[in-house]
């Protein structure tokens, strides 16, 4: 059946599935680093990439490859890459499409292991990153230069949930004729939101949040919206002779799959960062009840976020889903349900007190995570932003005591009752 005709949830349990001769209900984990070749010819041809098949589990594996085929059918796209984790997923991204002496686009607004990469790994590979002074489609237009290869943005920014206007942005990114990429962690494996329906060319997504759901593994994946005309001489890589394969042209012999394919062949050869095939299998996993468990996250939400920002001790709570949030009408634009999983809270008092609240809490957990299923709590300022310093914190908008919030799947009540508790003793 036709993926295309079938609704989310349905693909999300059907795509990728493929019953074996064992007629098992489950996918097959294959634990096998190696695969055997039929012959010398068809060993070369593989090499070669004009024969499809298995040749080492670090390019490829069928258990990754059902995991592959699944997300690619949610968001719509002509291929997914699964990878390590997500920050492997960005940098394999950047690197298929650009190099010394060029320059990306980003949002000011990023997780702060994505800034990191952005502003020393990449600076020291020789790949200039360009933070937009705002959010607006100016703000991004005015760094864009003949060297520039991509633009790139969080779908919702973390850790302060800003929703940018992301159909905009892209038209800046197809007026300059580079891709639009977006990092959709936030927007639940397409589920919340599907920056492809908006002008993205390209999304990531940290696998480990809400298409795993359960805090079981690590893992990022690589989509190819398949809408990008590469062949406009910035991608010789892509559209152009091709060094790693005796001068293929990867655009014509792959066609809208020519990026992702590049980031298989070549992305995923020479850096290495794949994933394990029991890792996929746990994803799979996690996809057949990701749209429930999305769905209860936001209303859960909703409800700790009502009684929050009511309590006396907390300063101000920042959720998109409510009208007075300055990125309120974005969500209702770009996000199922018109918010997301996840908000912000600035605590009354300095970051001594906003340490003591996290450490009296009981259900909820004090991690760096999100989309788990179980509540977390994470303070920025000293765990996913510490490396920034104090100026740059203050541009992302990181206040001492601010603390990210990822409600889970426990009945939202008690994760009320729990945060009232630790205010009570602040």
């Amino acid at each position: 059946m036709d993926n295309k005709k079938l609704h989310f949830e349905t693909r999300q349990i059907h795509a990728g599935l493929h019953i074996d001769a064992t007629g098992a209900r489950g996918i097959a984990i294959h634990p096998t680093a190696a695969y055997h070749f039929e012959s010398c010819e068809y060993a070369a041809d593989l090499f070669k990439l004009t024969k499809a098949g298995n040749i080492y589990t670090r390019l490829n594996n069928p258990t990754n490859s059902q995991y592959e085929e699944r997300i690619a059918a949610l968001y719509g796209g002509v291929g997914a890459l699964t990878t390590s984790a997500g920050m492997s997923a960005i940098m394999l991204v950047v690197t298929s499409l650009a190099q010394g002496g060029d320059n990306i686009v980003a949002s000011p607004r990023l997780y702060g292991g994505t800034y990191n990469q952005f502003r020393i790994s990449l600076r020291r590979l020789g790949i200039e990153v360009r933070f937009a002074a705002g959010e607006t489609p100016d703000d991004f237009r005015k760094l864009v230069d003949d060297r520039t290869r991509l633009i790139f943005i969080e779908s919702m920014g973390n850790p302060n949930c800003d929703v940018l206007d992301m159909e905009s942005i892209a038209k800046v990114a197809h007026e300059a004729g580079v891709p639009f990429v977006v990092d959709n962690t936030f927007g639940a494996g397409g589920y919340l939101c599907n920056p492809f329906e908006w002008g993205a060319d390209i999304v990531v997504d940290s696998a480990t949040k809400w298409i795993n759901g359960h805090g079981t593994a690590s893992g990022g994946i690589i989509v190819d919206g398949g809408t990008f005309d590469w062949d406009n001489d910035k991608y010789p890589q892509i559209a152009g002779p091709n060094e790693g394969y005796h001068g293929l042209n990867l655009y014509e012999a792959f066609g809208k799959a020519a990026f992702i394919t590049k980031c298989r062949v070549d992305g995923m050869r020479d850096f290495g960062v794949c994933s394990s095939p029991f890792d996929s299998y746990l994803m799979m996993l996690g996809l057949e009840t990701l749209s429930l468990r999305a769905d209860f996250q936001v209303n859960s939400t909703r409800r700790i976020v009502e009684a929050l920002r009511k309590h006396p001790k907390v300063k101000s709570v920042s959720y998109v889903g409510f009208e007075d949030n300055p990125y309120h009408k974005n969500a209702e634009k770009y996000f199922r349900h018109g918010g997301g999983a996840v908000f912000s809270l600035i605590l009354e008092g300095d970051i001594d007190s906003t340490v003591r609240f996290v450490e009296n809490l009981r259900l909820a957990k004090h991690m760096t995570m999100i989309g788990d299923s179980v509540t977390v709590v994470t303070h920025p300022a000293s765990t996913t932003h510490k490396q920034l310093s104090d100026a740059d914190m203050k541009a992302a908008g990181i206040a001492p005591t601010l603390l990210r919030v990822s409600p889970g799947l426990e009945h939202p009540d008690d994760i009320i009752a729990d945060f009232e508790q630790a205010l009570e003793l602040v």
